[in-house]
């Protein structure tokens, strides 16, 4: 790599730094090791250079190298990887959310009808958030998982209703709870006309976007009431490392069998899938859960960060 290409590389990881995750030129001084004049002439030079738009426009030479080998590695049909050395994980949330913007954008940006399907997730939200509006009205947005919970309420991290806004295209939402009470209970929701529908065009979707929950005290599905405290400490007991729609996984990608399964209205997903899915993932906190997924060919695609590439390659 030439001086000039390594400039802009600095440049690009600065201005990241900069327009995304919303950090000082103090701070981006501290992460880069570099002084703040320094840090403050990156950040003018990604200016300069036009590194920065709608999105930064130089991809950074370690996050391409990074992606290619998870590509190879775990059979990936695409991946990126944004910046996140020495950020928090709220910062590198952020730089996850952007570049899943612009993942989407570029299915999006299509003229020809499209139809999206998209699971639940707070950084599925945020990518979306991050999308311009946008007139394609010749796409739909399909629902993948029941967003309800067991006493009624619905998780805050239902996001399909929101692409549908910002593409202003026609949403279909899957009508049923992400559990039902009973296995007969599920038998009579996936029976429904309405629900087979649904499920029939998310199955035909052209691209899927998912996120993928770890399994804990802190994850979404027990705090948003649709596991209860009992049926998360059967996961556990059952060594869960991952949760994908409402699917169980283990350390080796594997699906889990448990009773949940047979009361999961969630649209049926497959390991070593042909599917165009791709999940925005990424935070320590999600390393094991993201390495378990991606192990049982679970995805197509991913969006994550630089350290938590580092950890799936290193195998630590």
């Amino acid at each position: 790599m030439s001086k000039h290409d390594r400039k802009l590389d600095q440049a690009a990881r600065a201005a990241w730094l900069y327009y995304v995750a919303g950090k000082t030129q103090n701070e981006i001084a501290d992460i880069l090791g570099v002084s703040r004049q320094a840090a403050q002439r990156l950040v003018a030079l990604a200016s300069e250079q036009q590194i920065v738009g709608v999105s930064i426009s130089h991809p950074i030479a370690d996050c391409m190298d990074l992606a290619t080998a998870l590509q190879k590695r775990f059979g990936l049909r695409e991946c990126h990887v944004v910046p996140s050395a020495g950020l928090d994980e709220v910062s590198i949330g952020r730089l996850i959310a952007v570049s899943g913007a612009e993942t989407m954008l570029h299915y999006l940006r299509s003229e020809t009808a499209l139809t999206v399907a998209v699971g639940s997730g707070r950084l599925l939200r945020a990518a979306i958030d991050a999308l311009p509006d946008m007139e394609r009205p010749q796409h739909t947005c399909v629902s993948l998982i029941g967003a309800i919970a067991s006493d009624g309420s619905c998780t805050r991290y239902d996001v399909p209703l929101r692409m549908a806004e910002k593409t202003q295209g026609k949403y279909f939402i899957l009508p049923a709870p992400m559990f039902a009470d009973s296995r007969e209970d599920g038998v009579l929701w996936r029976s429904h006309r309405i629900y087979q529908a649904v499920i029939e065009r998310a199955e035909q979707a052209d691209v899927a976007f998912i996120g993928i929950g770890q399994v804990n005290e802190v994850c979404p599905l027990r705090q948003d009431g649709f596991i209860s405290d009992e049926q998360l400490q059967l996961l556990k007991r059952e060594h869960v490392i991952a949760e994908v729609l409402g699917h169980f996984i283990a350390e080796d990608g594997s699906r889990i069998e448990c009773e949940l399964n047979e009361r999961l209205t969630s649209m049926l997903l497959q390991p070593h899938t042909q599917r165009n899915i791709i999940a925005f993932a990424g935070g320590r906190e999600k390393h094991q859960a993201i390495k378990a997924v991606l192990q049982g060919g679970w995805l197509a695609g991913l969006v994550t960060d630089e350290d938590t590439a580092n950890y799936l390659l290193s195998g630590d």
